[in-house]
């Protein structure tokens, strides 16, 4: 049967499947058709199931209002189309004992995967209640989009799903990152038109420039086109054949078009494109992977592109409005079954026009003749363990990262740039982990000082490689860095990385890294619900993130560069899932990485400059300080054995650094000062411990914090936030946050910390105030203080940079 290239006139009335065994012109028997066509029409009448009823699972008895769901919730216009693959897709597990997931990209696309799920007998076996038969089935109904329930896309709950669909765009790239290092493994990816409409999903494309046929799996893109949103056409449905099939060949793949809406016909075509794809991708990967192969090129790797009637099987019309093939399918079809007899009859008819009778036995299990078509063991796509990765996951062969530390002999002495340390402690991580450890980075590794990560592996690339290349591009056929210039894709890329068992790094600007906001609230929200509430699924590995070109050092960049909110993001997830790190110097660094390489089931935010800075603790220090998470820091406090008159705090190492400028000043010129110096580089242990793991008892915050002392906190980012963490301590009222407030443009580093007043003057200044007795004995160091605020700002616009006193300085104790 030749391949359709463009779109065929539509049936009025699909034509009637044959019922024999004998061979028909295509790809498929008669027999095969059959049965396949009968365990999609299980699937659909599964899905339909989902969305309406609470009791009478079967229809076996005429169709009441009371089985009907009081609230219907949920989205039919996908769920046809995306079983119609799966049923496709096991066809070929079966034929060729592939190893197979499937991604559901379509916005609340649940209803097919959980159908496929349900009819393979993996949600059963997961959870026993919803068991093969009428029970379990009015069970498994009734829960869907149903309070204390499950939701209408792939949620964590859904066995086989990695791709929630919460929130649309990251499908493909998800896929890929599970593709990535699987080589054996095939990714599925059903991508929604609408969503097909959204940024991350456009860059996502271009990840096969990426993927290496040597060493990684397959992802075939189907692209389901619909038609319609949820109230609107779909940009890709309307545009002209000729320009859909260039975007594809464009975008560098081999696009196969599966367009109609007669079943008989449309499975006979499914069956020769998606056997079509398989067979290529094996060549594909056995010529990539034959010794004779001398390089790695681009293939050409194929895709699909699915165009069937939004609501495919489902009412032509409801109350004289069209419904099938129209923005009307996308949610619920029938609206008011429940309140009108009529609607109610048309949903039985509806539901009926399935044949149920004809696909369960007397039990309510599918029938044997057509169990047979889904795979067997692991090889059912929603028990395949690459869904549920932490089982398949192995712990880092990590280096000790105590022999990468910084030689410190005395405190604030010794310059360097911790990224650039971190880089070495990564490079070989990777070394050792050479098929389970990828860094990723939007063209910044380089720029964030992880350089040296190169000399372990170079930067992904499966496009041509010129000769200027070799002069510092460090691109490679064989390289393991992954940079794109693309957040979402790198996002999504890690993440499905992670969720399939393996590890990963990832480093972006600080300003930038709000690019992936809502991907991170995302996995935040999947890792929440797989931790605390599904212990079937493994741990998998931490999503760690660096975030570094920081706030304060941004003179060059100006103010566009200048946002450090990620942190407040993060902070309103869950504490279970959630972790913030500000390490103040190297040591600390790499003390904090190796925590977060070996953690599971986090996002580990770790927040450092990639500039030089000076360096306070030695290995041994920093893994104490580090174990804490926050301390005393003994070499810059006065107050041992004596109550402080004034506590002086700090979280992030710009800060930190001004903060211990400011006591130095305070300690040459009020030697009777009792300063207390405190360093927090586990943030979430300012809150209480009754809302974070990590959190602090009251009579711990108390000890370190005082009870009616002045606090004065020099903190890296908004100030609210630790104003929002500290609220009900009891000594709140006498701290004073000193953050970033919006104000900045081209500055020098410390005219930056001036114009936000985080700066060692300001810090000053804020302790005379704050102090009682100085206030009136430290006037005239108060007024020396302001002078060098103003000679400072008027000389870095003079001369472009800061005072030689201020970009030498050294810890003077």
């Amino acid at each position: 049967m030749p391949v359709s290239t463009a779109a065929p006139e539509k049936t009025k009335k699909p034509a009637a499947l044959p019922s024999n065994g004998s061979q028909t012109s295509g790809v498929l028997t008669k027999d095969e058709l059959r049965k396949m066509d009968a365990y999609w029409r299980a699937c659909n009448y599964l899905s339909v199931g989902m969305l309406y009823l609470q009791q009478n699972p079967l229809l076996r008895q005429p169709l009441k209002p009371e089985h009907i769901k009081n609230r219907l919730l949920g989205h039919w216009g996908s769920d046809p189309g995306q079983s119609f693959t799966w049923v496709h897709l096991n066809r070929l597990i079966k034929k060729y004992d592939l190893d197979l997931i499937f991604l559901s990209g379509p916005g609340h696309g649940a209803p097919a995967t959980l159908s496929n799920c349900y009819l393979e007998g993996v949600y059963s076996e997961v959870y026993p209640d919803k068991s093969e038969d009428e029970a379990g089935m009015q069970k498994f109904f009734k829960q869907f989009s149903f309070p204390g329930g499950i939701g209408s896309h792939c949620t964590p709950e859904t066995p086989g799903s990695i791709h929630e669909g919460g929130e649309l765009g990251y499908s493909l790239s998800h896929g890929f990152g599970a593709a990535f290092d699987n080589p054996d493994l095939i990714v599925t990816v059903v991508v929604g038109d609408g969503e097909a409409e959204t940024g991350p999903l456009a860059t996502s494309w271009h990840a096969n420039k990426f993927l290496n046929p040597v060493r990684d799996g397959a992802v075939l893109p189907v692209l389901h086109l619909n038609g319609y949103k949820i109230a609107n056409p779909t940009i890709l449905a309307r545009i002209p054949h000729e320009e859909l099939e260039a975007l594809f060949r464009g975008y560098g793949w081999t696009p196969y078009f599966v367009e109609g809406d007669d079943p008989a016909i449309m499975h006979q075509t499914m069956a020769e494109v998606t056997e079509r794809c398989i067979n290529e991708i094996r060549d594909i990967q056995s010529r990539a992977r034959s010794k004779s192969a001398k390089t790695v090129e681009r293939p050409r790797w194929p895709m699909i592109v699915l165009r069937t009637p939004k609501g495919w099987t489902g009412p032509k019309e409801v109350e004289g409005h069209k419904v099938e093939d129209f923005w009307r399918a996308h949610q619920i079809p029938i609206l008011d079954p429940k309140t009108n007899p009529k609607s109610l009859k048309q949903l039985e008819q509806w539901m009926k026009s399935y044949k149920p009778e004809e696909l369960f036995d007397k039990s309510g299990r599918l029938i044997e003749d057509l169990r047979e078509l889904a795979p067997k063991g692991t090889r059912r796509i929603t028990a395949n363990p690459h869904a549920n990765g932490g089982l398949l996951r192995k712990p880092l062969d990590l280096p000790d990262f105590r022999s990468y530390a910084i030689d410190v002999k005395k405190p604030g002495q010794v310059e360097v740039s911790s990224t650039f340390t971190l880089g070495g402690f990564l490079r070989d991580v990777m070394r050792n982990n050479m098929t389970s450890f990828r860094v990723f980075g939007p063209d910044e590794t380089a720029s964030n000082r992880l350089q040296v990560i190169y000399e372990a592996s170079k930067k992904t690339w499966v496009e041509p490689i010129i000769p200027a290349d070799a002069d510092g591009t460090e691109i490679s056929h064989d390289g393991r860095v992954m940079e794109m210039l693309s957040e979402h894709t790198l996002e999504g890329w890690f993440e499905g990385y992670v969720l399939t068992g393996r590890h990963g790094f990832l480093s972006s600007y600080e300003a930038f890294v709000h690019i992936i906001d809502s991907m991170f609230n995302q996995h935040a929200k999947w890792l929440e619900k797989s931790k605390l509430e599904l212990r079937w699924r493994a741990p998998v590995s931490s999503i760690n993130l660096l975030i570094t070109s920081l706030v304060w050092r941004q003179d060059h960049n100006g103010f566009t560069h200048q946002d450090p909110g990620f942190i407040d993001v993060v902070s309103n997830k869950s504490p279970h899932v959630t972790r913030i790190y500000l390490p103040p110097d190297a040591n600390c660094l790499l003390s904090v990485a190796d925590h977060c390489l070996r953690s599971t089931n986090y996002v580990n935010v770790i927040v450092a400059d990639k500039a030089p800075h000076l360096q306070y603790l030695t290995m041994d220090e920093a893994i104490r300080h580090c174990t804490k998470g926050i301390g005393i820091w003994d070499f810059a406090s006065t107050d041992a054995g004596h109550e402080p008159d004034v506590v002086i705090a700090c979280a992030g190492d710009i800060p930190t650094a001004e903060a211990l400028a400011a006591t130095a000043i305070l300690r040459e010129n009020c030697s009777d000062l009792k300063i207390r110096f405190i360093n927090v580089v586990d943030l979430f242990r300012l809150m209480p411990e009754a809302e974070h793991p990590h959190g602090l008892s009251d009579r711990e915050f108390d000890s370190l914090f005082t009870i009616d002392k002045p606090v004065i906190f020099n903190y890296h980012a908004y100030a609210n936030l630790i104003h929002k963490f500290t609220y009900r301590r009891r000594n709140h009222a006498n701290i004073h946050v000193r953050g970033y407030k919006e104000q900045g443009n081209i500055n020098t580093p410390l005219e930056l910390a001036i114009v936000n007043q985080i700066d060692r003057f300001d810090i000053a200044i804020d302790v005379i105030d704050r102090v009682p007795r100085l206030q009136a004995t430290a006037a005239h160091l108060k007024d020396w203080l302001k002078d060098q605020i103003i000679d400072s700002v008027n000389y870095a616009h003079e001369h472009g940079i800061d005072r030689k006193e201020i970009t030498d300085w050294k810890w003077p104790f």
